[in-house]
């Protein structure tokens, strides 16, 4: 009878000891798991989102480039006279004075404001950016805007096969632009940019300032107006210039901590 009662009392001592070492580690890992709870908020606090640069609708910040009121001073607005009116370009137009083609300004900004948007992501990409343009009044100032975005211009007059035919006439394999920008889509008149339709023909995407009477059709990303006047076109390549070098300057950024 003595021996039953030791053994009883052994286990009972057993069982307390064992339920006081069980309840220890719960609370043990109840105050460790508080104690790791605000280190863990602190430290998503901290995260920074990644930001998707094609998911983003204005990443490069491309809106606040210009207003309405600046392409309207820039005389962004004039078009030809009524009779050289292409009708692709119809949609763009807001009216007529005097006989001439007046734009409406809120679907050039718009355009344009896409037009820059894409842009800056090519550059942002480490694409190659083509100017070019055929209006010799023009030529120098769009060369210069080339030359200050570190980028190329052609201003001269296009030799066909240039795109189509890259390795015969370079003698090589060579890269072509990743986005040509035309700051003119006229030969002449009445002649469409020879590489407009050579942009097409390979793939090549496309920005063009279209006058009324131009045929906007094969350009990936038109802008309906003015591309005469030389105050048009420097606000154009003052633009552009800009939504270029935005884009590098964030290349820059997701490039320096990998550098």
């Amino acid at each position: 009878m003595t021996s039953k009662i030791a053994a009883l009392g052994i286990r009972s001592t057993n069982f307390l000891r064992t339920s006081f070492q069980n309840a220890q580690n719960k609370l043990f890992c109840t105050q460790t798991q508080l104690e790791k709870l605000p280190q863990e908020q602190d430290v998503k606090a901290l995260e920074v989102p990644e930001i998707d640069p094609l998911k983003h609708p204005d990443f490069f910040n491309v809106h606040n480039l210009f207003t309405v009121k600046d392409l309207f001073d820039a005389r962004v607005h004039y078009g030809h006279k009524e009779g050289s009116l292409n009708p692709n370009m119809t949609p763009y137009i807001y009216g007529s004075r005097l006989g001439h083609i007046i734009f409406d300004l809120d679907i050039t900004a718009d355009h344009l404001r896409q037009a820059l948007n894409f842009a800056a992501h090519i550059a942002y990409k480490g694409g190659i950016i083509l100017f070019l343009n055929r209006n010799a009044q023009n030529a120098f100032t769009v060369e210069k805007y080339a030359i200050e975005c570190n980028e190329f211009a052609h201003t001269k007059f296009w030799k066909g096969g240039i795109f189509t035919n890259s390795t015969h006439q370079f003698g090589t394999e060579t890269r072509l632009p990743d986005l040509c920008i035309f700051f003119n889509t006229l030969n002449t008149v009445l002649s469409q940019h020879t590489a407009v339709r050579d942009s097409a023909k390979m793939l090549i995407p496309t920005i063009g300032i279209v006058d009324s009477n131009c045929n906007p059709n094969l350009i990936t990303y038109p802008v309906p107006g003015n591309d005469d006047t030389p105050c048009s076109i420097n606000l154009f390549g003052r633009l552009f210039k800009e939504a270029i070098l935005r884009g590098k300057e964030e290349r820059k950024k997701v490039l320096a901590p990998i550098e």
